[in-house]
């Protein structure tokens, strides 16, 4: 007699970001149905936004029968037990916000709130790139640098619930000061600002007129597959700065796999030939032996199949 899977449980993913707030309603790792975002900006403060939510989360569950939890990634500080926003680092406003109880409160469901990067992470460990990991290290590039990481088969949190900030991470203690008083900070090397900066300064040095957009990463990864040299001279830049963070993260947690998202995952191999071999360089073969640095799976989906996970596992656990 063939064995019975069981079926996945409906939830509501949400994935705020500080332009849009994404949400749809998610069974497993598929999306089954993904609504209209809204425009974060337009709210004024949690309160609106929170209100706005609600509502679209009981037409939803008047659609859907049988949603059992609502999840909400964020991007900042979260305590997850209390469902409480500490503070949101790009969205203004979002300062000590019980966004679990609102969100209960108005749709009559479980809801939870989490770091948008472990939402993230905890997707491509169930479902995604990170599927069949033990220890697994999931980071997100982009105007920022966020981090998740998964323990022994479990999302880890820390003591506050803000472990996995591998961006916050120093590199250089000399070098740049970061956002909280950390000097050297990974993300003030490697995020999108940093990597267009470096790239403007480089060509302007060389005397080579070009425009903001050419200094993108998307563009910068197309200058460099057709071999324009500042261009490789940037990605090169990059990924020894990145090896180094990752190879410290590598180093304290023994990972057996490396996860990355985010826009300059996309570059490929001009990214993760030369950080494979960067970091292979400076890890002992027991450490790299087993080790795999693979991009991403979800991409901009992670967010809302995350979140999703992340509430039907919390809820499960109140039972």
């Amino acid at each position: 007699m063939p064995s019975r899977t069981k079926t996945p449980k409906l939830a509501i993913g949400i994935d705020m970001g500080g332009t849009t707030v994404k949400y749809g309603v998610v069974r497993g790792h598929e999306i089954i149905e993904e609504l209209e975002p809204l425009p974060t900006p337009a709210f004024r403060g949690p309160n609106p936004l929170l209100k706005e939510l609600t509502v679209r989360i009981k037409a939803l569950t008047a659609k859907y029968k049988g949603i059992a939890a609502v999840g909400m990634g964020v991007p900042g500080f979260a305590d997850v037990t209390r469902g409480y926003v500490h503070e949101l680092s790009n969205v203004k406003g979002w300062n000590r916000v019980e966004v679990s109880k609102i969100l209960t409160a108005g749709s009559g469901l479980p809801s939870f709130v989490e770091n948008d990067a472990n939402a993230m992470c905890y997707a491509e460990f169930l479902h995604g790139a990170g599927k069949g990991a033990v220890n697994m290290i999931a980071v997100t590039l982009g105007t920022g640098v966020g981090g998740g990481l998964v323990l022994k088969g479990q999302l880890y949190r820390g003591s506050t619930f803000g472990a996995g900030e591998i961006g916050q991470m120093g590199i250089d203690y000399g070098g740049v000061r970061g956002e909280h008083g950390n000097i050297g900070a990974l993300e003030k090397y490697v995020g999108n600002r940093e990597v267009a900066a470096l790239a403007a300064m480089l060509y302007a040095q060389a005397r080579c007129r070009v425009s903001p957009e050419d200094c993108e990463p998307r563009a910068l990864s197309a200058a460099a597959r057709r071999g324009d040299p500042i261009a490789k001279q940037v990605w090169d830049t990059y990924t020894t700065h990145l090896a180094a963070g990752l190879c410290a993260c590598v180093w304290l947690l023994n990972p057996d796999r490396i996860v990355i998202g985010g826009g300059v995952a996309k570059a490929g191999d001009i990214v993760f030939g030369p950080l494979k071999k960067k970091m292979a360089a400076q890890l002992a073969k027991s450490f790299r032996t087993q080790l795999k640095i693979v991009p991403a799976k979800y991409g901009n989906d992670a967010g809302i199949i995350g979140s999703a996970a992340v509430a039907l596992d919390l809820a499960s656990r109140r039972k």
